[in-house]
């Protein structure tokens, strides 16, 4: 089965510089058990793909890893953002215990793993949708729009069980992928275009990909005016 956050991001590698799927996600781990220099949670901000930041939800440190990155701190919405980003990974935490597969036979401490995506298709509709797992086995899918819950896997059964019956964890969910992530990503589409288009003007490759083309095409209609004027001139000869 393919998910639509993947068909997407998919579709995203191959993009025109104007006209492709704008994606936006956040990838949280939580560890009820870490060990001394690890983080109780921690998540990461991925837009189309490229990381932009870190964060340490228990030191409240957050590293910047692109100039994607850089401008986002300079916006005035990102003190929000981390707040509820933060509220994520404590309601991830506390949700735990309870959606936890109730025979865990895996070595080593359990985490739990959230995905959140959210994305603009080129036709300007959006979408949103959320994944989660233990120890990086997908386990259930959320899609945020119409507020299914797809079970992936047998340990994803409590958890699925929990949560579509908790009105208030679906509606966090939903309000968090479908308001908060899109609003963000509208925010952050400004950042990206001015790097595209500043991008799209310093780059020579589009251009030469254009004649490169153009050359092979002329090949390929002189090669047979080419070849009919040799034989002729072997068979004269």
């Amino acid at each position: 089965m393919i998910m639509l956050p993947f068909l997407c991001m998919m579709l995203a590698t191959h993009w025109d510089p104007y006209e492709y799927a704008h994606s936006l996600s956040y990838n949280f781990t939580t560890d009820p058990r870490p060990r001394v220099d690890q983080p109780w949670c921690e998540f990461r901000g991925e837009g189309d793909q490229k990381i932009f930041l870190s964060y340490d939800c228990g030191r409240a440190q957050i590293k910047y890893l692109s100039p994607l990155g850089e401008e986002v701190k300079s916006m005035s919405a990102w003190e929000t953002q981390t707040d509820t980003l933060r509220d994520t990974g404590d309601l991830l935490q506390e949700q735990m215990p309870d959606v936890t597969p109730e025979k865990h036979t895996d070595k080593g401490p359990l985490t739990l793993q959230a995905r959140m995506t959210c994305w603009r298709e080129g036709n300007g509709h959006t979408s949103a949708s959320w994944e989660f797992g233990f120890n990086g086995q997908l386990c259930l899918l959320f899609d945020s729009k119409n507020g299914f819950w797809t079970m992936v896997h047998s340990k994803g059964r409590r958890m699925k069980e929990k949560w579509e019956n908790d009105r208030v964890v679906s509606d966090f969910f939903r309000t968090v992928s479908m308001g908060d992530c899109q609003s963000w990503l509208r925010d952050f589409m400004v950042c990206w275009e001015k790097m595209l288009k500043t991008s799209a003007s310093l780059t020579t490759g589009p251009p030469t990909v254009k004649s490169l083309a153009a050359a092979i095409k002329h090949i390929t209609w002189i090669l047979p005016v080419l070849l009919t004027s040799f034989v002729i001139t072997v068979f004269q000869g």
